[in-house]
């Protein structure tokens, strides 16, 4: 896997995803290679590397993906009963590009 696979597949549209939720600057989707039950992902169009690398310019765009996080949660909460919301930092980020992962029910496999 390349170090961004959301700008580099995703975002490029070569791989094809199934979306859940969209807005100018964020899209939130299903899962290529899910985890749980529920795994849907969200992020931001623009490259931000990690939660920990944005910049105070990035504000309103990190308020509009939460705000998509926020209502993604809502919609699994509701039809499931339960989720959590993660992001992934360090080594424990696979794809160096800011990204939240809503999901619900037990670990896959």
């Amino acid at each position: 896997m390349t170090e961004d696979f959301y700008c580099d597949e995703v975002l490029s549209g070569k791989t094809k995803v199934n979306r859940v939720l969209e807005t100018d600057n964020v899209l939130a989707y299903y899962h290529t290679k899910p985890f749980y039950p529920v795994h849907i992902v969200a992020i931001p169009k623009k490259h931000i590397s990690s939660l920990i690398t944005l910049d105070e310019s990035d504000n309103e765009l990190l308020l509009e993906l939460l705000g998509v996080i926020r209502k993604v949660a809502a919609m699994v909460t509701e039809e499931h009963g339960a989720c959590r919301v993660i992001t992934n930092l360090g080594k424990y980020q696979d794809s160096k590009h800011l990204h939240w992962h809503v999901v619900s029910g037990k670990p896959l496999g």
